[in-house]
């Protein structure tokens, strides 16, 4: 008679499998607490048990009828425990007597070939791998599980909502609290470019408006550059009208004037400037003595 399968081992690998197939159709852990699952698992333990009691009651009427040497043979077996059976199964090599019992009346070049068995655990994979395969096709098409663009569209989603929330919950900065940071520049990129482009051209060399890459500035109302850059594009100009107040017109949140602001403060300072020669505009205004921030 062959070894059975411990009734707690059974029990593991089901709720394993009904894991699996629940996070694959819910796609979410929130269905541990829910009372169907559990119910699931519950009716699938009591099962267990009743298919193991029916078990025992073949098991020893099979036990009856065998040899008393089989019997004894098989009591021993049953002293050894599961683990140390399986790894036994799996890597423990055959003596010459039992290979001989095991060996196919047929070869090639000499080399002949044993008829073992394949260890329990690479047949459990196996299986294991066929089921989850089918559930996985199963759930792949039916439902959006693993599905690359819908899971892209949930967390841009999710992304988006966040940020919102945020922008609720934070209040935007001010000439006050705003500070610099290399992490705004690419933000303050796209806004640079859909309000203020048009004026001082692209990548602040100048045009109608001033070259922003220069040490000249014909405004100079702050003692720093970044903020003197944030206080120019909330209240605007006093020397030129063009210059529209953005922040106080509404055009831009104060997000947007901290991110645009690091921008400029970055093609002012960390890149070269753009000279006349390199088709910048010429110099206006003052040069400016910032202090560090």
């Amino acid at each position: 008679m062959k070894r059975r399968t411990p009734v707690y081992i059974t029990i593991l690998i089901i709720i394993t499998i009904m894991i699996v197939i629940y996070y694959m159709f819910i796609q979410s852990g929130i269905f541990f607490t829910s009372p169907y699952f559990l119910g699931t698992v519950a009716i699938s333990i009591v099962l267990v048990l009743i298919h193991n009691s029916i078990g025992d009651l073949i098991e020893n009427d099979k036990f009856k009828k065998l040899t008393p040497e089989q019997q004894l043979e098989y009591l021993e077996a049953k002293k050894v425990p599961y683990f140390k059976a399986l790894y036994n199964d799996a890597f423990k090599k055959q003596s010459n007597t039992e290979e001989k019992d095991i060996l196919i009346d047929h070869g090639f070049d000499g080399i002949m070939e044993l008829d073992n068995q394949l260890p329990r655990w690479w047949l459990g994979l196996f299986w294991f791998g066929v089921v989850y395969c089918i559930i996985y096709m199963i759930a792949y098409s039916f439902t959006d599980f693993a599905d690359p663009i819908k899971e892209y569209e949930i967390e841009h989603k999710e992304q988006i909502a966040s940020i919102e929330q945020w922008m609720k919950e934070t209040p935007p900065p001010t000439i006050e609290n705003a500070v610099y940071s290399a992490d705004n520049i690419a933000a303050g990129e796209e806004v640079y470019r859909a309000n203020c482009a048009s004026c001082h051209n692209d990548g602040g060399r100048g045009g109608i408006g001033p070259n922003l890459t220069d040490n000249h500035w014909i405004n100079q109302p702050e003692k720093t550059l970044f903020k003197n850059i944030f206080h120019m594009v909330e209240n605007g100009s006093p020397n030129n009208p063009a210059m529209q107040p953005f922040g106080k017109n509404g055009v831009l949140t104060g997000f947007d004037i901290q991110n645009v602001s690091a921008y400029i403060y970055h093609i002012n300072q960390e890149i070269q400037p753009i000279t006349p020669e390199q088709g910048g505009a010429a110099p206006q205004g003052t040069p400016a003595n910032w202090e560090k921030q």
